[in-house]
């Protein structure tokens, strides 16, 4: 029996790690949930990533409904409020057991004496919400933002940037990939239907499956012994762009978590493998994907720039450059990342990038393709990188993806497709 714990509390506190201590909902949610019933799991994980998607509306209504903000060693209430109001205006939680709950979170978090005050704010709310929720759609909070990137994206994409706004608020579709060792794609579909479950090919990606509603693991055909693995369609795309081939050596470059690591095996079982990535905590989950699809790779720590330090002076047939990026294309997935993020981290990204592509260019070898991707939707990152990198290095020569005045493929977050993703294909001269 696991010991009972206020739900809306842990939310709070998670919440607020992440926002005042610039903490990653990554590495602080699957412990909180480790001490939770599988039921409540869901439901810790709907409040901490909901209150974090809308964020700039949680707080404008507590500054429209609280004389003073919570400082200091009560600040925790604020957010503990947010997770209140977020159950009221956006769940199918019924109110009275929403505002039960949360008043009680209080106790948990030995504020028993602000009770009241929880409890009066949040039907104060109820009483004026629709007032309230309309005078919020016309304030510049509305986008749900940091104002710095809006502005970014406004730059970049000025007939789109609504869309990827909209997009990326949104809850992201279920992705999976169908391992081509066992089935076709079309194969395991019809097995997914016969469990009462429904899912849609992509048109571009061969072994992509959007699910029509998410499920558990645990219901998909086979996904224990490996026939199936949850991935975004976006990140899908490097594979058919790589065409790795049986008997080539091949390294995976920034492969944590191993998504892509397993996906190049899939295509190519019998490739050699490097997988490399500077996180060597990381790196367990690459062993994981590994094990479960019952795959062998190699698998190293190292950083990027320095390649000699963990391959000498070895050369590759392909190379795949999933490179540590803004990750702005996966807000819808990972909201936390719009609080994480700041300005000044993009030029910082950059640079890393460009050392990156510039040490690891010659352990490619001749006729060889490498790779770059990111997940953000940031030019710099993106097209002006690659085409920043083309002019400096004479032998390389992009093919495939874009022009050389905008090189590379840029996709954006779309309700039902993929998240915001880039890959530029280049080949070595």
């Amino acid at each position: 029996m696991k010991k009972k714990f206020n739900l809306r509390s842990m939310a709070a506190q998670a919440i607020e790690q992440v926002v005042e201590q610039g903490q990653s909902l990554s590495n602080i949610l699957p412990p909180l949930q480790q001490k939770v019933s599988d039921k409540d799991k869901a439901l810790l994980q709907e409040l901490c990533f909901g209150v974090l998607r809308v964020l700039p509306q949680l707080d404008w209504l507590i500054n429209k409904l609280m004389s003073r903000p919570m400082t200091g060693k009560q600040r925790t209430v604020h957010y503990l409020i947010m997770v209140g109001f977020y159950q009221l205006m956006h769940t199918r939680i019924p109110a009275h057991a929403a505002l039960a709950e949360t008043v009680e979170g209080a106790v948990a978090i030995k504020r028993p004496q602000l009770k009241g005050l929880i409890n009066g704010v949040l039907r104060q709310f109820q009483r004026q919400q629709e007032e309230l929720l309309a005078e919020f759609a016309r304030s510049e909070n509305k986008y749900l933002f940091p104002t710095w990137l809006l502005k970014r994206l406004q730059k970049a994409y000025p007939q789109q940037w609504q869309h990827i706004v909209e997009s990326s608020n949104q809850r992201p579709p279920m992705w999976l990939r169908v391992n081509r060792q066992h089935h076709t794609r079309d194969s395991w579909l019809a097995l997914l239907e016969e469990t009462g479950l429904h899912g849609f090919s992509h048109p571009d990606y061969p072994d992509a499956i959007r699910l029509e509603t998410a499920a558990p693991v645990t219901a998909l055909p086979g996904f224990a012994e490996g026939w199936v693995t949850v991935q975004d369609a976006s990140a899908q795309g490097c594979i058919p762009l790589l065409a790795p081939e049986n008997g080539e050596r091949i390294l995976d470059l920034c492969a944590a978590p191993g998504g892509k690591t397993t996906h190049i095996l899939e295509a190519a079982p019998d490739a050699d493998v490097l997988a490399v990535d500077i996180d060597e905590q990381r790196l367990s989950r690459v062993y994981d994907n590994l094990k479960r699809l019952g795959m062998k790779a190699q698998v190293k720590q190292g950083d990027g720039r320095f390649p000699t330090q963990w391959c000498e002076d070895e050369q590759f047939d392909r190379i795949l450059l999933d490179a540590p990026c803004s990750a702005t294309g996966v807000i819808r997935r990972h909201p936390d990342i719009k609080w994480l993020r700041r300005e000044r981290d993009i030029p910082e990204l950059v640079q890393l990038q460009s050392e990156i592509l510039d040490a690891i260019w010659p352990h490619l070898k001749t006729g060889g393709t490498l790779v770059y991707a990111t997940c953000s939707i940031l030019p710099e990152e993106n097209s002006l990188q690659v085409a920043a990198f083309l002019t400096r290095t004479p032998n390389a020569k992009l093919i495939q993806t874009g022009s050389l005045e905008q090189p590379g493929q840029q996709n954006l977050p779309g309700a039902e497709e993929g998240d915001g993703f880039f890959y530029a294909k280049i080949i070595k001269q």
